[in-house]
């Protein structure tokens, strides 16, 4: 095996909200720490990404096959015009594992963008998604759904959270590396949407 064939590059793909919307969420979060009771484990605002494809555990070489397979499709993929709003639950209210803010505006067009970049890279070795694409940001993952307090009433309360908008304009290939104090992140390459390029960092 070679060294690019070493498979300890933990990856995703993913569209990085600007730096006001994170804001946002984050003083929302710290409302919301104070309004739910239980055992939750909250991200942090550097951690939100609007995931399109989560791979795992990838080498260098896999990192290159990625990379040409999102040139490919970029160039001919519009700008998406994103809003982060409301709050939602995975799976649903009664059992509570994943507390997120939702996506409005071009949803459409990113689930059609989704659904392609899905199938290239089920071309390249990555099967495809076996669950549709939900477009979210993870606020809060809930380890245990049965001591959970307060959520109802949250989720009513901020029906109508507004985080912001924006034009996400380009996709970010991102390493995850765990630590005692979460995951950091690193940008491996970036591609604009409409463009013919892209610049591997």
């Amino acid at each position: 095996m070679t060294a690019g064939s070493e498979k300890n590059i933990r990856a995703f793909l993913a569209i990085e909200p600007p730096e006001n919307v994170l804001q946002e969420i984050s003083r929302l979060q710290e409302k919301l720490k104070h309004e739910i009771s239980g055992r939750l484990s909250w991200t942090r605002p550097q951690g939100q990404h609007l995931t399109l494809k989560f791979f795992g555990d990838i080498s260098r070489d896999d990192i290159n096959s990625i990379s040409d397979a999102v040139q490919k499709r970029v160039p001919v993929e519009q700008k998406l015009n994103l809003k982060i709003e409301k709050l939602g639950v995975f799976p649903d209210t009664r059992r509570p594992r994943v507390l997120w803010c939702g996506i409005t505006g071009d949803v459409e067009r990113l689930i059609n963008l989704q659904k392609k970049l899905d199938s290239d890279f089920a071309t390249i070795g990555f099967p495809a998604e076996d669950r549709s694409f939900k477009a979210h940001l993870t606020l809060a993952r809930i380890k245990d759904p049965r001591d959970i307090t307060g959520m109802s009433e949250a989720l009513k309360k901020y029906d109508s959270f507004k985080a912001g908008e924006f034009t996400a304009d380009k996709l970010f290939l991102f390493q995850s590396n765990l630590s005692p104090q979460g995951a950091v992140y690193t940008k491996l390459a970036e591609f604009a949407l409409g463009e013919c390029h892209s610049e591997r960092m």
